[in-house]
């Protein structure tokens, strides 16, 4: 399973870097109608600003009736070599699984819930 630098906060995932320059972290938060993110020098600092910025987000969305998630359609696009894709059919075969659920169960397993 890959790791990533995230942070969760109710219900909503931010990806955290690290900028040596200014010896600060900064947070995005993902899949929202817009931007939104923040900053803090400890990982307490970033975790207040983290609230502060999604309550800000989500306030804003309220006033102005926007969602604040973006939609997914649970479909996507995936390009692999030809060589992968038909090692992965033949996997699917072997499984009694389609190539689709073969996909899902390898996102599943890379993904975890957060």
């Amino acid at each position: 399973m890959t790791t990533m630098n995230t942070m969760e906060l109710d219900g909503y995932t931010a990806v955290i870097q690290y900028n040596p320059q200014t010896d600060e972290f900064r947070g995005e938060i993902q899949g929202l109608n817009g931007g939104a993110d923040f900053y803090g020098k400890t990982p307490d600092e970033l975790r207040r600003e983290f609230r502060a910025s999604l309550d800000f987000f989500l306030q804003t969305c309220a006033k102005h009736g926007i969602e604040p998630r973006k939609s997914v359609s649970g479909k996507f696009m995936v390009r692999v070599s030809p060589e992968l894709h038909a090692r992965a059919a033949a996997a699917a075969m072997a499984c009694g699984i389609s190539l689709n659920a073969l996909v899902e169960r390898a996102l599943r397993h890379e993904v975890q819930p957060g």
